[in-house]
């Protein structure tokens, strides 16, 4: 037998078993620019996998769609900070600044400021590059989950060279209260940072060390010098010349730690000890092959295989670290809980790709319940932000307990009630009147409010039913009802209605004002179908299935002015559908539920193939910490999980040719769509283990099994 027969033999033996090549190169498949333009708001630079370090360029300029510090339509670098958000709606973060110089330099904004091009910078998983014009110095930098390792390359020249490690400045919203820099006289500087922004308190300590001998270091607060080895002060920086006489190529290794500056050089010690960049590097790009070869994902469209990478890719920046090394907490704590955005697609993936880092999220949504005494809303390095509506931390724990994740769902199911009764937020009125009325809600929004606890309360009602607490399954079933107080059947809208039953006025299905309406980033259009855990009830609210169908239907087409206070998320419009904001991504998935599958897979087809693209703007919103993404990895494998918990994930269209995914021990499920085309696109026939299938969808526990899953496309 010769070698091609060989390989053709080994072909078919991969596509009967499910078997995944380990020598495949899965991150040549990454462009992490994609979403850097637009209003993507990507994190550009390099990290590994849900890493506490997030290294990479911050620019000079710091408007919306600078919410990551990146936006590919800029062409300045003031520095390189160790952490970064990616794709959300607000700045922050952006600490412990780093920026190396040649000649004098100014600690302000504009004295940093260098310009670059994107024709000398290189961007891949795990790595970063580029070569800052004006000084020459060509910048490289990788990681490991808790340190950021920069290589920089000076020119041949005779001015001094070194290193401004800047405490000031951060992204968006935030500000320096605190930062301290001490130097040990040789080769290391150690310090924190303690901001107030979109966290409201953010602590974060550090160890700085260089691989050349420091000559000289200067501390300044602000622009003014200071005398003596340390530093703390509101507008803290450190100046460092550096000998470069021996070697014109110099290294940086900064460590963090959300506890102490002892824990993190400990952590500098257990995870980078050494010097070799090239090894490190290479180390980085192991760790993202190891996490993307979760998913082989075979398509004969290139730009379409690099799209979906990409996204898989994305749905990796959070959850990210939020504990040293050694793990004091006795699991390994995260941090970077986007819940409003992720509960809908990015952490019911994580259930399938990610098991092994189930128990953790679980625990970590417990261990800030017991400090803040309800579920996490939107957690950010330790401080909740309260950010979005809903009770959102409550389906993403539900969905794992109800798929067998977590070793207490008891101590889970109490850390849901407690956080469903609660007062805040509108939920006091909500309880009294079985939705929030806007006349007694003045933070507005009542509307997404209510369908937001409407749905987290199905959650806590189907974990109350699992558990056997009959009193609670029923209690959390009426309240998951509330959307139906607010279905007006004359327009057909859910709309915004006041304590004594009137609806508001004047109302306009298309208006959407980000400051003082009933609907969160978006209108009636778009909120009247968030009742995803209760199709059939909202089908009934229509008057049955022609009418619901007829006004979805309506939904792709209808055309209308949003007004000028409309939210700037509300994007990727296909008539009023708006895929670049959240509370539509389960929309094209309820025709399913109302026995029209073929328009569920003509809607997720055109979906796919024209929001997303392998550009610089190629994401029709805020990539939102992995949730745009998420929904094209699901759906590009021809399903999508539309209830918020349980697991039953409803068929679409599959984009591929053939899926393979590893999901645990040594099980994968394969799923195979034949005879798949632009002009295929939807599912005849469905076979699962070579039996014939009729469901609608397929469960989380049948994945997890492992197994073929078929579809004959016509």
């Amino acid at each position: 037998m010769n070698f091609s027969a060989l390989l053709r033999l080994f072909a078919l033996f991969s596509l009967l078993t499910g078997t995944v090549s380990c020598t495949t190169s899965y991150t040549q498949y990454v462009d992490p620019l994609i979403g850097s333009g637009g209003h993507g708001h990507v994190f550009v630079g390099a990290n590994v996998p849900f890493g506490l370090v997030q290294t990479g360029p911050v620019q000079f300029n710091q408007g919306w769609d600078w919410c990551s510090g990146y936006h590919y339509s800029d062409s300045t670098i003031i520095g390189f900070a160790q952490m970064h958000l990616s794709g959300t709606g607000i700045g922050d973060l952006g600490d412990i600044l780093l920026m190396p110089f040649v000649g004098n330099v100014v600690t302000d904004r504009k004295g940093l400021c260098a310009r670059f091009s994107h024709e000398r910078e290189e961007v891949r998983p795990g790595y970063y590059a580029v070569e800052l014009e004006g000084s020459g110095i060509k910048v490289c930098m990788t990681a490991t989950p808790r340190v950021a390792f920069h290589k920089y390359t000076f020119p041949e020249n005779d001015q001094p060279a070194g290193v401004v490690i800047d405490l000031e400045h951060g992204i968006g919203w935030d500000s320096p209260v605190e930062g301290h820099l001490e130097w040990d006289g040789d080769k290391v500087v150690n310090g924190y940072r303690i901001s107030s922004g979109w966290a409201r308190n953010q602590e974060i300590y550090f160890t700085t060390v260089f691989s050349a001998p420091v000559l000289k270091l200067e501390m300044l607060e602000g622009t003014e010098p200071v005398e003596g080895n340390s530093l703390t002060a509101k507008k803290a920086y450190a100046r460092i010349w550096l000998d470069i006489s021996a070697n014109r190529e110099i290294m940086v290794k900064v460590a963090l730690s959300p506890k102490s500056m002892e824990k993190a050089r400990a952590n500098l010690e257990h995870e980078l000890p050494g010097w070799d960049f090239k090894a490190t590097a290479a180390a980085a790009d192991k760790a993202w092959n190891r996490e993307l070869s979760k998913i082989d994902y075979q398509i004969a469209d290139p730009a379409a295989k690099e799209i979906f990478y990409t996204a898989l890719y994305h749905t990796m920046m959070a959850p990210s670290l939020f504990c040293d090394h050694d793990k004091a907490e006795g699991f390994t704590k995260y941090t970077t809980f986007s819940l409003w955005d992720t509960y809908r697609a990015a952490h019911p993936l994580a259930t399938i790709i990610h098991p092994e880092k189930m128990e953790d999220f679980y625990l970590t949504m417990l261990d800030i319940f017991d400090t803040q005494g309800k579920l996490p809303v939107w957690h950010l390095m330790g401080n909740e932000t309260d950010c979005m509506v809903g009770n959102p931390g409550i389906p993403v724990l539900a969905d794992m307990v109800l798929k067998g994740y977590g070793n207490d769902p008891h101590r889970a199911y109490e850390a849901m009630k407690r956080s469903a009764m609660l007062d805040e937020r509108g939920l006091k009125w909500y309880k009294q009147y079985g939705y929030i009325p806007y006349d007694k809600d003045p933070a507005h929004e009542t509307v997404a409010k209510t369908l937001e606890y409407a749905l987290a309360d199905w959650c806590v009602a189907q974990v109350a039913a699992r558990l056997g607490d009959d009193e609670g399954e029923k209690l959390f079933t009426r309240r998951s009802k509330a959307y139906v107080h607010l279905f007006d059947p004359q327009t057909g809208f859910i709309r915004g209605r006041s304590s004594d039953g009137k609806w508001r006025e004047p109302f306009s299905p298309f208006r959407s004002s980000h400051r003082e309406d009933d609907y969160t980033e978006g209108n009636a259009w778009q909120y009247t179908w968030l009742v995803p855990h209760d199709i059939a009830g909202l089908i009934d609210l229509f008057g049955g299935r022609e009418p619901f169908l007829s006004k979805l239907d309506s939904l792709f087409v209808a055309e209308g002015d949003l007004g000028e206070d409309a939210s700037p998320d509300i994007t990727g419009l296909i008539g009023q559908y708006a895929h670049g904001n959240e509370p539509s991504h389960h929309i094209a998935y309820m025709y399913a539920y109302a026995g029209q599958p073929e328009k569920t897979a003509s809607r997720v087809r055109q979906i796919l193939t024209t929001m997303y693209r392998n550009t610089p703007d190629g994401l029709s919103g805020n990539e939102d910490v992995g949730q745009m993404s998420a929904w094209y990895v699901l759906s590009a494998m021809g399903f999508y999980q539309v209830e918020p918990a349980g697991g039953r994930y409803v068929f679409g269209s599959p984009l591929m040719d053939k899926a393979v995914i590893r999901v645990g021990g040594d099980r994968t499920f394969t799923i195979l769509a034949h005879h798949n085309s632009s002009e295929k696109q939807y599912i005849k026939n469905i076979r699962l283990n070579g039996k014939p299938y009729h469901k609608i969808y397929i469960d989380h526990d049948d994945i997890m099994a492992g197994g073929v899953l078929e579809f004959d496309m016509k």
